[in-house]
């Protein structure tokens, strides 16, 4: 199969870029009535578009036009039906796969005009995700603008980081995150020789000898990962005084971002991005995540569909891609846990404020004595574990409808053991399950997905073959990777 050959990133003209970067701002400091009016704006011009697309022309005939009349659309009808979703006949999956799989063309562009990259399939299906010139530079606006500044004056005299060295620790390949890395080092003069990436799959005594040798000044990875390194840094293993951590793709626990922050005596920053759009959100100084509702749509969405209220979590979460063209994403199940927050937020933004539990973990289920099921949100059983016992590199997985194991690090102790079981078993306790079996052990943990995260709450397959009556929503990792600025969520 004939490929073009590699080529720069596609980049707007510095006119349009500017455009974009003054509508941001103004944005961001304007009322929710002209954030609305832009998002209403947008999503026509997206519904325009969309005609273009053979699927979704399908869908507006069969359904009408209308945002809300759409059904919810899953990646695998979308990947199965690849030719037709597109708008651009450019854009073939033969040759877009061909392309990613190619270890010299991660960062270039496809076709002189496309950046390309993949989820990894830990949901059933993998993704591939096509974005022009145009939606490229809007990620780059919004992660650029809107993600809150740690140390004012050392960024208004280096606005693009020239002057400092960042490391992306996460997964090496065709995913979101190493891409925008060598895009960025390939489109930003100067870049290439400040930013770094490392493979957190490389034993932990390599990663941490190459992260002692560079000495970066920010860090960007997982809070997951910054976890690991943390663990290492107070061990005394890993040395380094980075003046800012950012992370994303997970969620980020007020423990663990005290765990982190202590460790490195640095801020702690989150974000929150996916393959299907970069930069949803960001952290304000309130430290409360702000929706780029401008230019992306999500709708929390319980197990039938159906929008849930402001201040309600669903089962998963609808996205509306404003940005992209090329891909029409509309209503599109992204798979994480979304609640809008309904109190506003003392930064005076009018962007929403978002609470994610991300996808990474299963939702559980137990058989309580009197025959009913009792339903755990992993982010709840996280924050027990983090939080109650000081326990952060964990799996916990239920073994059957009243069976459950958690599996600490073998680095963890006997006190940290007896922390872990009284936590677990007081919150069990408190949800009207106090006789479920608990084994509590140490040893080597499961490895990470090909995205490069690790879920920590996990049903056993035989619970996943047999749910409980109601349905019980699996909330697992998609590929998404950390933003921080130079990799996507």
């Amino acid at each position: 199969m004939n490929l073009p050959p590699p080529d720069m990133p596609p980049v707007v003209d510095s006119c349009s870029a500017g455009l974009l970067a003054c509508d941001a701002l103004q944005a961001r400091w304007g009322d929710a009535g002209g954030m609305a009016a832009r998002r209403e704006r947008r999503l026509a011009a997206l519904l325009a578009a969309a005609r273009h697309s053979v699927f979704y022309r399908e869908r507006f005939e069969r359904h009408g036009s209308g945002l809300e009349r759409q059904p919810p659309v899953q990646k695998a009808e979308l990947m199965a039906r690849f030719a037709d979703w597109v708008t651009d006949p450019r854009l073939r999956l033969e040759c877009l796969r061909e392309f990613a799989a190619d270890p010299a063309r991660v960062g270039h562009a496809f076709a002189g005009a496309f950046t390309v990259w993949e989820s990894s399939g830990s949901s059933g299906v993998p993704g591939l995700f096509v974005q022009d010139a145009r939606a490229m530079a809007v990620y780059d606006t919004l992660e650029t603008l809107r993600r809150p500044v740690i140390a004012p004056w050392r960024r208004w005299l280096d606005p693009f980081y020239l002057g400092e060295r960042i490391a992306f620790v996460g997964a090496i390949g065709p995913f979101a995150s190493t891409v925008s890395v060598e895009r960025l080092r390939r489109a930003v003069p100067g870049m290439a020789p400040r930013l770094r990436a490392y493979s957190f799959l490389q034993p932990i005594e390599e990663l941490v000898t190459a992260l002692n040798h560079w000495q970066p000044t920010v860090l960007t990875t997982y809070p997951s990962t910054a976890l690991v390194l943390a663990e290492q840094a107070r061990a005394g293993r890993l040395r380094l005084s980075p003046c800012e951590v950012w992370t994303g793709g997970e969620a980020l626990g007020a423990a663990a971002r005290a765990c982190v922050g202590a460790a490195f005596g640095c801020p702690v920053r989150n974000s929150y991005g996916a393959s299907e759009f970069l930069a949803l959100a960001s952290e304000c100084d309130s430290r409360r995540l702000h929706l780029n509702s401008d230019w992306a749509i999500l709708e929390p969405v319980d197990e039938r569909g159906t929008p849930l209220p402001v201040g309600q979590t669903g089962c998963t979460t609808l996205l509306t891609n404003l940005a992209n063209h090329v891909q029409p994403l509309i209503r599109y199940d992204l798979g994480d846990r979304v609640r809008f927050d309904p109190a506003p937020c003392a930064c005076g933004s009018p962007l929403p404020v978002i609470e994610v539990e991300g996808r990474v973990d299963d939702m559980l289920a137990f058989e309580a004595a009197d025959g009913r099921f009792v339903r755990l949100s992993p982010l709840a059983l996280t924050t027990v574990l983090e939080e109650q016992a000081g326990a952060f590199d964990f799996q916990l997985c239920q073994t059957g409808p009243r069976g459950m194991v958690l599996t600490l690090s073998p680095a963890a102790d006997a006190t940290m053991l007896e922390r872990a079981r009284g936590a677990l078993g007081d919150y069990l306790s408190q949800q009207g399950l106090p006789r479920i079996p608990l084994r509590i052990r140490r040893g080597a943990l499961p490895g990470c997905s090909a995205s490069g995260k690790r879920p920590r709450i996990v049903r056993a397959p035989l619970i996943q073959r047999t749910p409980p009556p109601s349905p019980v929503p699996t909330v697992r990792c998609s590929g998404h990777c950390a933003s921080g600025g130079v990799a996507a969520a």
